[in-house]
């Protein structure tokens, strides 16, 4: 097991176009039954994309704390297959599939192994300190069709 630091949590990884962030299912994720909460779905897929647009390129922080923007939920789509449970080990997987100027759509799922627990769609606008809609950084822009690109290439290849 490679460990980068034993104080920095992971951030998980890029593969082919596609970001994993494997997460374990601890008791204060689930209801009375050991269900995953339906609403826990949504952070585990805004944890997932924090740490996906952060290895592409963006620097989150610095665009908050500069007074550039940040990124805001504008919809969501969420389909739930299966449910995940107390003690699961599931990997969050994100795809880029849409960068415009100022917005990106991500397809998200949840999975335990092969199976498909939860998909997501789930466009954020990134917008200035006053909320309206603004142009996200172009490196930002570049770096994220840029892994895109990997990801058709991914797909390609194994087809």
């Amino acid at each position: 097991m490679d460990i980068v630091s034993p104080d920095v949590p992971s951030s998980g990884f890029l593969r082919a176009g596609e970001h994993y962030l494997p997460i374990r299912i601890y008791y204060e994720d689930t209801d009375a039954g050991g269900v995953v909460y339906h609403a826990n779905y949504l952070r585990y897929f805004e944890r997932a994309r924090w740490e996906m647009l952060a290895l592409c390129g963006a620097d989150h922080l610095a665009a908050l704390h500069g007074g550039e923007g940040s990124y805001v939920v504008v919809e969501a789509t969420l389909r739930y297959e299966k449910p995940a449970r107390l003690g699961d080990r599931v990997t969050i997987v994100s795809r880029l599939i849409e960068v415009r100027a100022s917005s990106c759509v991500v397809q998200q799922k949840v999975m335990r192994g092969d199976a498909l627990l939860v998909a997501g769609r789930i466009r954020v606008a990134f917008v200035a300190p006053g909320g309206k809609p603004r142009r996200q950084p172009a490196a930002w822009i570049a770096a994220f069709r840029n892994v895109m690109g990997r990801a058709e290439m991914g797909a390609a290849s194994t087809e």
